[in-house]
């Protein structure tokens, strides 16, 4: 076992030495210091291989949490969570509890990745805790990354935006073929001119940081009573009236306010590309979240003094675009909608198009250096061709399963049912990630931790994570969830179908093949762009 320096030490000795300041910024401190929990197959040095190295700094990764966070959530579902809770008040505490909640899993994602400072984020941090059975947590991960990791809701707002600004019908398969071109055209932003697609997700992640300030400083205007809304402080009197007593409507909501949170641990799936990844990440993700969270609330807020609880409720996935008319008028509703439709293309680089589609391949490419089995095998998927920079295949990967969720659904049903579709595993995941912290501080306390996430906050996200879990298959005060004609706890048994399909696939790879005498057997390989790639070969067991 290599030595671990003294934390007290400096920087640099007088004998040109290596601190523990450099060495966590260009190394795993956590796996120096006990190989056991090294995450995967590949080692650090391996990991890190090829592509286009560390290129993204405090700026560019701040604004990819941004971008990823400010996405359609914060224009569209107001009005969901507001039908889901009953009440103003009672959906203002649902945001405030989505950022406090955001907050603890921050905080417990930044423990993790400062410990283990490589892309691929939760496929990282279960790798490194759950050894046994090899490989499960991996492929489990990897069936909810790959099948549910879609960037479909955001496509099907943008198609729906534009068609409504060009005063056209957002017919299905119209809204269908605006939604499958941006998912096309974005897939081949990032696979052909990834230097590029950071440029554009910093440009669109600062135009919407300056959009939602101009929605906050109207609100502040609005309720100041210069404007023409005859009684903008209404909402706001006895703001708690109507309230649901139903837990299941608490959870849908607060699953699509952690919806609209989700983005703060973008970073974590690309640490192989940010420069002194423990620094920037310490600095970026809390700073990123801050920002969002604010505005969030004084957005909601706005919306809310400009409109009334019902005018909200039916506005369905354009309360900001109701905002905008009631106190601008018509002519500048539709503007609006054309930025509405903007910022759900911009939100997909790092839970929107092109924030979500950077990342998702990214940890694609990941799974493919793990060796997970892929059709056509795991060097076509890990490769960066064409560019020998960016995981085009990765990104095609990703656009998959976007565009048979774009196709296959009603895109009014979609929405919504989506949303909660990818909430569920990833709380299971979130689950498991935070007992993950536990275990590791347990078996492993002596482990160089460049940032430790204070206990109670764990505990705060874990009692969550367990009620967002158990409270679904509640019977809502409707009786009926916000996705009719579909059960209200279908997008429950979805997905855990998808991560039970996970099980199966391990059990096919690891588990089948012993029955018939054989084994696979995993070497590395490291191909012509510099990318190592773990791969399996089938052995008779002797």
């Amino acid at each position: 076992m290599a030595p671990v320096p003294d934390e007290s030490s400096s920087k640099s000795d007088s004998k040109g030495g290596i601190g523990v300041d450099e060495l966590i910024a260009s190394d795993e401190l956590a796996v120096i210091a006990d190989a056991e929990v090294n995450p995967g197959e590949l080692s650090f040095e391996e990991d890190v291989a090829g592509g286009m190295g560390r290129h993204l700094g405090v700026f560019s990764c701040t604004m990819l949490i941004v971008g990823r966070i400010i996405g359609t959530g914060i224009f569209s579902t107001p009005s969901s969570i507001l039908g889901s809770v009953g009440s103003v008040g009672a959906s203002l505490m649902v945001w405030v509890l989505g950022f406090v909640l955001s907050f603890c899993g921050l905080c417990i994602w930044l423990e993790f990745g400062t410990m283990f400072p490589r892309s691929g984020g939760e496929k990282v941090y279960l790798e490194a805790v759950y050894k046994k059975p090899k490989h499960l947590a991996t492929v489990i991960f990897a069936a909810n990354a790959i099948i549910l990791a879609s960037t479909a809701s955001n496509c099907i707002v943008f198609a729906q935006n534009i068609l409504v600004s060009a005063g056209q019908p957002a017919t299905r398969w119209a809204t269908r073929g605006i939604a499958l071109g941006v998912a096309g055209f974005v897939t081949l932003l990032h696979g052909l001119t990834p230097r590029l697609g950071v440029w554009v997700v910093n440009g669109l992640s600062v135009t919407k940081i300056a959009f939602l300030v101009f929605v906050v400083i109207t609100g502040w205007v609005v309720l100041s009573g210069h404007t023409h809304i005859a009684d903008p402080h209404a909402n706001f009197r006895n703001a708690f009236s109507g309230s649901s007593h139903s837990a299941n409507d608490y959870a849908t909501g607060a699953y699509k306010v952690l919806n609209a949170y989700d983005g703060w641990s973008n970073v974590n799936y690309v640490l192989n590309n940010v420069k002194n990844p423990v620094r920037t990440l310490k600095i970026a993700a809390p700073l990123g979240l801050c920002i969002c969270s604010v505005l969030y609330l004084l957005a909601n807020i706005s919306y809310f003094a400009a409109a009334t609880k019902e005018e909200i409720a039916q506005s369905g996935t354009t309360v900001a675009s109701l905002f905008v008319k009631n106190v601008f008028g018509a002519e500048a509703q539709k503007a609006l909608t054309v930025f509405v439709a903007l910022s759900a293309l911009g939100v997909g680089y790092l839970a929107s198009v092109i924030n979500v589609t950077f990342t998702a391949a990214r940890v694609n490419q990941e799974l493919a250096k793990e060796g997970i089995p892929l059709p056509f095998g795991n060097r076509f998927w890990a490769s960066n061709w064409p560019t020998g920079k960016a995981p085009f295949r990765g990104l095609f990967i990703h656009f998959i399963p976007t565009a048979i969720i774009i196709i296959a659904p009603p895109p009014n049903v979609a929405y919504p049912f989506i949303i909660d579709v990818e909430g569920y595993p990833s709380q299971i995941i979130s689950l498991f990630i935070v007992i993950g912290i536990f275990w590791l501080r347990w078996h492993k306390p002596n482990l160089p931790r460049p940032f430790k996430v204070w206990w109670p906050m764990a505990v705060c996200f874990l009692v969550a994570a367990l009620f967002l879990l158990i409270a679904p298959f509640f019977p809502p005060a409707n009786g009926k969830g916000d996705t009719p004609p579909l059960p209200y706890y279908l997008y429950c048994l979805v997905g855990i179908a998808v991560m039970v399909t996970g099980v199966l696939y391990w059990a096919g790879w690891q588990v089948v093949p012993r029955w018939f005498g054989y084994k696979y057997v995993s070497r590395k390989e490291t191909l012509s762009d510099g990318t190592v790639v773990t791969l399996f070969s089938r052995r008779k067991i002797q």
